[in-house]
Formats: C-alpha cells, structure tokens, sequence
C-alpha cells in the first residue's frame, strides 16, 4: 500500500519523517518495501499482508500510525456515516433509479448515488495523489471513485445512468448463456454462480470485480449512478478466479471490506465531485442495510495476556491501545470484553487481541524467557525415531535420500495402484499432479530416469513418506530403488551389475533395522518382471515387495530395456504393527563356544532357500544358533534342473560346550529330513 505522508497527515498529525515512520512501523509488523522522494513530500511503500484489507487505505494505515505513535486520528469522513434505511424487500427506489437485491445473502448492502456531471480531466492535486498510490488518471469520474478507493479502502464504480435499461439496477447472479463485454475490451462468458449488476435488461458489471464496457462512463455522460456495496468475500473471489481477472477492487472485496462503510464512502465520492466541480449531488438511494451487522464481542482475559506475551502490560495501556485501534473495550471482572468493528475481519479470537496488544505495545519490550513449563511435554512419536533410524541405515548403505511429490500424473500412478483404487485430486494444478500417489515408487523411478537421462549410470535412492489408495487409505511406507552397478569402478578389478539378490539383501537389511523377521514369497506385481519379484512377509503377514522393474513402466519415464532397474518397498505401519505384538528378548553374550558344520547338497532348482532353511531348523535341536547359504552353483558336475547349495550351520549351547557327538548327531537328523522332503542328496 503505497501511503503518500501529505495525504496521510491530513488524518493524523504526524510530524516524523517518512524513515521514522517506516522504522517504527516496521517493529508493529508492516514491512516498508521503499520509500520515494518527492518534491517536498515521499511515497512509503508498505507490504500489507492478505488478513489486513484494513490497512489497504489511507485511512486505515493512518490508523496504526497513529496508534503507534500515540496520536489521536482525525477521523473527518469517518465520523460521518449515513444510516441507511432498510427496505424491506431488498428494493428501494429514489430519483431517476431504483435498485433491487435479489441475492443479498451475496450483496446485503447496496448504495447508489446519482448525479449530474461534466466529465473531464481531474484536478492537478488529485492526479498526482493517484499518481502516487500507484493509480493511473482517467478523468474527473472515475478519478473520483479511485480517490475513495485509496483513502477509505471502499471500492467504487460509475454507471453512465442514460445507458442503464429502465433506469434499474439489479444486483442477480448471471442466467445461463448470459455474456458480459468488461471494460477491459474481452467478452466474457457468465455461469450462474456469478454475481453480476444488471440493468432492466442486461448485465452492466461483473460484481466486486469490473464493469462492463456498456455503461461505461464517456465523454458524453451527462449523468452517472455511483455504485458503494458491500460483497460476499467468497463470491468474489470464486468469480475473480474463475474469469481470471484480478482487479483493485477484487482484491479488496475478496479479502472482506467493510459492512459499514459503503454509505460513507459514497457521501465522501459525492462531496468530491462538488468540491471539483464534476457533478451535482441528485440523491441517494439504498437498498438493504448496514445496522443490522451484528459485532463480534470478543473476550480478554488479563491473565491470559500475561500468559501469551511473559509481561503485564498495564490495564491503561490496554484500553489505550484498543481504542485506538478502533476497538470498544469494556471493563470486567476477568479482563475486558472487546467490540470489534467491522473491519477487522481478521480478529475473531482472544489470540488476535492480545497480537493486537504485542504489536503496539513493542515486541521489543517483551523479554526473551523461556516461559514456565506448567505440564510435562508429550512424548515423541515414536516413528520420527524410527525414521531416523532407517536413514542412518540407508545412508550407510550407499543410498541417497530423496524427497518427491505427493501429487503424480493418473499414467504413472495406475502401475501400482492395482485394485485399491486411485485418489483422486478435486482441483489439481496440472494432469502431471492429478491424483495421489498410491506408492513412493513412481516418484524414485522419475529420480532415476533424471539422472540417467545426465550420464548419470549408477543411481540409488530411497525416500521415507505417504502413499494413499482408496482402499487403505494414508500408508506410510519407505522405498528404494538401485539401477547401476553395485560398487564404483575399481583399478584392482571390475565391478557388476546390481541383481535381484542384491536388493533382496538390502530390504532384509532394512527389516532387521525395524525387528521384521522377512521372508520372501513368490509373488506377482504388474509393474515387477515375472520371476524376479517377491513379496517380503513376516510370520505369514505380507509387508512389503521386492524386485526388477517391469519394461513397460520403465518405459514411460524414457528407460530403455537394457536399464536393469531393481526396487523395494516396505509398508511401515505394518511393519510396526507386527513387530508391535512381538516380545523383545535380551540375553547375555554366549560364554561357551560355538561349532560350525558346512554341508553342500543337490536339490532342484525351483526349490526356494527359504524352505530349505526352514527344513533344516525343524529338524535341528535347539542348539542350532544359526544358518545360511554360502555357495549355489550350476553348471559342469550337476545335473540339468538340480542346483548345488552349501551351508554352514552353527551350534552353541548356552549353559556348556558341545561335542561332537551331540553336533554330528544334528547333522545327521538334518540331512535325514532334507532327503526325506527334498530328495535332498549330500555331495
């Protein structure tokens, strides 16, 4: 809002200049984004955030400058609000017009002036204070309006009244296939959730927003109607975007203006145009009202005040404070209750008082202290513990952290939604961020085709966040993906490419990190390669999947057949809710030695290591500590369909040490059952 310190001095008689003013507004929270030298006056720029349309005026920045400097504001025009008589079917009429609300749940107050005027150019002075705040001259009319606009923050327009069919102004929302040339030359197509200003016959306006080019004042116009309304916020912002026309007033309007102010703001246009000589005042006509706004009264709390700001800020201060802020406070036995006016329509809660009080009160004079701690703080969540844990083993493993959108294009989602359903998004930015992301993987595999499509070979990557899918809703999960080699390039020797193992190894590290006890299960995904995937289950409850990206999904992020691309992803809440049921157990380091038997036997191919393991421990005793394979082999000395797996199995007993009667009596009992349910033959 750009303030010029003449104009402004007019409401308050503030004799600082304009660095000061912008020094000690800076500190009650309006950023100066610049200051202009004029011939003896200057232009402050200040940034004015969205929930203060207030400010968005002269008037309304003279406001806090007084308040901040402890100044009484000289109201003028303020003090001078017309009360509007209602009507009781929202239609009043008066000389030369008549106006009708048909929607006042969407304008409940409309003012209407008319007058007679010579149209020409405005006055040297008002050019330049237009000039000034930023506002081009037009002429003499509609420099008024922009005049108001910019002291009272009420926005305004002028009607040519010989152009308005039967001398009537309807304010309706627009009629199927109804059309509306703007001031701005286009020809716009209206739907029937638009509010519009109409005459006898037509729309003549878009309202809250611009005017049509119909009526608009010219050269010729000899007589004019003044529009001042109030309208609904959300009317005109749903309207704004949908034309995608962004106006002064729209942007005053869709923020919330206010209710009283329309009256004033009219007789101030109306006065003008005398004092200029553009016009002669022909009358007023009102439909609706402005008394029946009903003032939200807001209680304080002394203690509460003390509570947020760590001071006591003296009851004189209060009161001074707030009223001079335009606020009514009333005294009581806990605090105050407050009246707030109706332009405030950023304060509706205790907290927005006491910011109030802060602001210019100083927050400079409130002290740096921790404040006292009255209850014991919650405890973590405990995934945010967890997840930390996982990045510490992901990092550890070579892998980079990623973090990708939540919102994807419904091509690459589909893949891997299957039949729990796509989320999709009502009103999404482009086709690219439609839906939901059903799986953190779509995201990882773009990742990969991004750094691949930069020479980037080797790439691995995994990313801790939220999927959604209609049939289970917001799952967090953690994915990994790896394409590329499985270690960097070496002088002592090469290096491979990574498999199906590799990844299958990195998810059970991931498990042991959680406390899963994985085991992987034949399975089937559309966006996997058949034979090279697997479901990762824990105790029969499925919680995750592995394994080599399919070609076609690949293929739509630009990867060839020939990037071999491998992923993992684990479901953590049910991952945390199996490991939930599950019951810790600690024991001691084992105080007697441990005994370590290899055996290396022929079993077909097709046979998964899983249920060999498994074989092998219900067969063992219970001094079985530990199994795993350390060589496959096929090829020359085995025969076709058959694969030579080697073992090493480990003893120990917790209380003595074994011999090697009771551990070669194990092995035997193992080998006896991998024959019996494996045709298992030793070599």
């Amino acid at each position: 809002m750009k303030v010029l310190l003449s104009w402004l001095r007019e409401f308050v008689d503030v004799r600082d200049s304009a660095d000061e003013i912008a020094r000690v507004m800076s500190l009650r929270g309006f950023a100066v984004e610049g200051i202009e030298r004029l011939s003896g006056d200057s232009v402050v720029d200040f940034e004015v955030t969205g929930n203060r349309p207030d400010c968005m005026s002269v008037l309304g920045m003279a406001r806090e400058i007084a308040t901040a400097f402890d100044l009484p504001l000289q109201v003028g025009t303020e003090q001078r609000r017309p009360g509007p008589a209602s009507v009781g079917e929202g239609t009043a009429g008066g000389p030369g017009v008549t106006i009708t609300l048909e929607n006042p749940d969407l304008c409940p107050y409309y003012a209407g002036g008319l007058a007679d005027v010579t149209v020409g150019p405005s006055p040297d002075w008002m050019q330049a204070r237009l000039k000034a705040g930023g506002v081009r001259p037009i002429s003499n009319i509609v420099d008024v309006t922009n005049y108001v606009l910019l002291e009272l923050g009420q926005p305004m327009h002028a009607f040519d009244a010989a152009r308005l069919a039967r001398n009537e102004i309807r304010v309706r929302t627009a009629r199927d296939g109804e059309r509306l040339k703007t001031l701005d030359g286009q020809d716009r197509a209206l739907t029937s959730d638009m509010l519009m200003i109409a005459d006898g016959e037509r729309p003549v306006g878009v309202a809250g927003v611009m005017g049509g080019a119909d009526s608009e004042v010219s050269g010729s116009t000899r007589s004019i109607v003044l529009e001042s309304a109030y309208f609904n916020p959300l009317s005109v912002r749903r309207t704004s975007r949908t034309l995608g026309l962004k106006t002064e007033a729209s942007t005053r309007f869709e923020r919330g203006t206010d209710r009283m102010l329309p009256g004033t703001a009219l007789q101030r246009a109306c006065e003008l145009l005398e004092q200029i000589g553009a016009g002669k005042n022909r009358g007023t006509v009102i439909a609706g009202s402005a008394t029946d706004v009903r003032l939200r009264i807001v209680p304080l709390r002394r203690q509460r005040l003390s509570a947020l700001l760590g001071i006591n800020v003296p009851d004189a201060d209060v009161i001074r404070l707030l009223t001079s802020l335009g606020f009514d406070a009333s005294t009581d036995q806990d605090g105050w209750s407050v009246t707030v006016p109706a332009r405030r329509v950023d304060v509706s809660r205790e907290v927005d008082l006491i910011e109030e009080i802060a602001r210019h009160h100083g927050f400079d004079r409130i002290p740096g202290r921790f404040p006292p701690l009255l209850l014991s703080p919650p405890p973590p969540d405990p995934r945010i513990a967890r997840a930390r844990q996982l990045r510490a083993v992901m990092t550890g493993a070579g892998f980079s952290e990623a973090n990708t959108f939540g919102f994807i294009g419904k091509a690459a989602a589909e893949p891997f939604a299957g039949d729990a359903g796509l989320v999709a998004i009502a009103n999404p930015l482009s086709e690219n961020f439609g839906v939901l992301r059903p799986s953190c993987l779509p995201g990882l595999v773009a990742a990969v085709a991004y750094n691949r499509h930069r020479e980037q070979r080797d790439v691995r990557l995994f990313e801790i966040g939220a999927r959604f899918t209609r049939a289970t809703g917001e799952r967090r999960a953690i994915a990994a993906i790896w394409a590329g080699a499985v270690g960097g390039d070496h002088w002592g020797g090469g290096t491979r490419p990574v498999d199906f193992f590799d990844m299958k190894g990195l998810a059970g590290r991931i498990g042991d990190a959680i406390g899963l006890q994985l085991t992987a299960e034949p399975a089937q995904r559309e966006w996997l390669v058949p034979g090279r995937s697997a479901a990762l289950v824990d105790n029969g409850t499925p919680v995750g999947v592995v394994g080599q990206l399919a070609a076609s999904v690949a293929g739509q992020h630009g990867l060839t057949a020939a990037d071999a691309v491998y992923v993992a992803e684990i479901d953590l809440d049910a991952a945390e809710a199996v490991v939930a049921e599950r019951q810790t157990r600690i024991e001691a380091l084992p105080r007697f030695p441990s005994v370590a038997r290899d055996i290396s036997i022929l079993v077909d191919d097709t046979l998964p290591s899983a249920t060999v393991r498994e074989t092998i421990r219900r067969a063992a005793p219970a001094t079985l500590a530990r199994v795993r394979e350390f060589d496959r082999y096929q090829g020359k000395g085995v025969p076709d369909g058959k694969v030579s797996l080697s073992l090493r199995l480990t003893f120990r007993s917790p209380d003595r040490t074994l011999t090697d009667a009771e551990v070669q009596k194990a092995m035997d009992d193992v080998l006896s059952a991998l024959r019996a349910k494996h045709d298992a033959v030793q070599r």
